[in-house]
């Protein structure tokens, strides 16, 4: 299941994207990601939410400036992106995972089984 993501873009530093990304339609969803990786370089978490309580945790990096939300009726989530840096480059995914696993564990790729397709943001100075 790949799942659907939208909203990148081109804006400059200082500027705000909103992503977006439609759940799976399968029953049990435990949380949902954001993850990016940036030319060269590994992907890396960005934030998290539990599906049912709506707990969030983020990466040091976004902390502040990033905000991740979902709507359970509408199975989506969004990520919120202000006062975005040139660093913030990357192509963005979002991710569902359908495990229970301990929360700290949610902030690893190995927790999630469906992904989008990725999405590019790019903040120019």
């Amino acid at each position: 299941v790949q799942l659907q993501a939208s909203g990148g873009g081109s804006v400059q530093a200082g500027g705000s994207l909103r992503l977006s990304c439609a759940a799976s339609e399968r029953t049990f969803i435990f949380a949902m990601a954001w993850f990016r990786q940036a030319l060269g370089k590994e992907r890396e978490f960005v934030a998290t939410i539990a599906w049912s309580g709506g707990s969030t945790n983020y990466a040091d990096s976004v902390k502040g400036r990033f905000t991740i939300s979902r709507d359970k009726s509408e199975k989506m989530v969004w990520l919120q992106m202000n006062n975005l840096k040139p660093e913030d480059t990357a192509v963005y995914y979002c991710a569902e995972g359908g495990t229970l696993y301990s929360s700290p564990y949610y902030s690893t790729s190995g927790a999630y089984d469906y992904w989008g397709q990725g999405t590019q943001v790019t903040v120019s100075s």
